[in-house]
């Protein structure tokens, strides 16, 4: 297998969250043309993840792990003499095909390795959730984001929160007789703003992100309805971050917790080079697939990006280091 080419044909497949499919039946047909015995897990619809293990295997005693699915839009491939250019080229189809490559590499030795491939990590991490009913008894899991070839110490957590501030309608001219929802919501926000984070000195501080904001009838009617859609990156346990929350916000909105991804700790491995992640990852919803690694080749820097690129020296780094990090943890 060429890494580059096929790095290059993953990301030439559309496969923003919901649309997997097409990419995860050509990664399926690919590994069962390399003799390995495939699963179709069915996630939703026509979603599916790809679980694999060489032939010769049983039971993989170490899984690689990585994402299907891409942010839109799509970006097809491209690359120069350093580059492979297009959406999912760090993150993650490059590192996808890192890890097939080594993979193949520690099945000649006859090592117990196996491959997982889920879909909607870049949404709600549904693949994994499913992934995680169904484990195949493996004691490790090496996922894989664009960690620049770096072992990761931790990864922030995530909790998502809605705020929404509620009002009375009334015409402009007189808003005597109206409540504003967004007077309410921006009340709100300006208070969880001024509220303290927290700060683990490991990693560093809890970050917020106010991501969306709606609302209103029109230019002339008090609003009746605001909300606003909040993102905390957590270095700690979440629960007094909530209960902050809830304070603050008080009797000006109602406050809604509708994710929660806790800050997570990992294991590393001598002599290769560590980083702390400030995103989160599928790790907390596969717990039962084993003791967790994150490395991947790549920066999250430029993932997301209408320029995402993967170094075509990192690529090849990767597969060096994915090797060497499961044959410490098989040891």
């Amino acid at each position: 297998m060429d890494p580059t080419a096929f790095t290059r044909q993953l990301i030439d497949f559309e496969s923003t969250t919901g649309h997997e499919g097409a990419v995860g039946e050509f990664l399926a047909r690919q590994l069962e043309a390399m003799n390995y015995v495939v699963e179709r897990m069915p996630v939703e619809g026509e979603r599916f993840n790809v679980y694999a293990r060489p032939k010769e295997v049983a039971e993989p005693a170490l899984v690689f792990s990585t994402h299907l699915d891409t942010v839109p839009p799509f970006i097809a491939s491209s690359e120069d003499d350093d580059n492979i250019y297009g959406r999912g080229a760090c993150d993650a189809k490059g590192i996808l095909a890192a890890q097939v490559a080594a993979c193949e590499r520690l099945r000649v030795d006859g090592l117990p390795v196996g491959l997982l491939f889920v879909v909607g990590e870049e949404r709600d991490s549904l693949g994994a959730a499913v992934a995680n009913r169904n484990p195949r008894g493996s004691k490790f899991l090496i996922n894989g984001e664009p960690t620049d070839n770096r072992i990761a110490l931790a990864s922030k957590g995530a909790l998502r929160v809605e705020v929404t501030a509620h009002g009375r309608m009334a015409h402009s001219a007189y808003p005597e007789l109206g409540e504003s929802a967004i007077e309410k919501l921006l009340d709100a926000l300006n208070a969880l703003r001024a509220m303290p984070l927290p700060v683990n000195p490991e990693i560093g501080p809890s970050t917020m992100n106010i991501g969306i904001i709606e609302g209103g009838r029109a230019t002339n009617v008090i609003p009746d309805f605001a909300k606003a859609q909040l993102l905390f990156r957590l270095v700690g346990p979440s629960e007094p971050l909530r209960e902050a929350i809830t304070y603050a916000v008080g009797a000006l909105a109602d406050v809604e917790f509708v994710l929660d991804i806790p800050y997570m700790r990992f294991v590393t491995v001598p002599d290769v080079p560590t980083m702390t992640a400030a995103f989160t990852t599928d790790i907390p919803k596969l717990s039962a697939w084993g003791t967790p690694v994150l490395f991947g080749p790549g920066s999250i820097l430029v993932a997301h990006t209408e320029r995402e690129f993967l170094s075509k020296r990192e690529l090849f780094e990767a597969i060096d280091q994915y090797e060497k990090i499961a044959r410490h943890l098989l040891r």
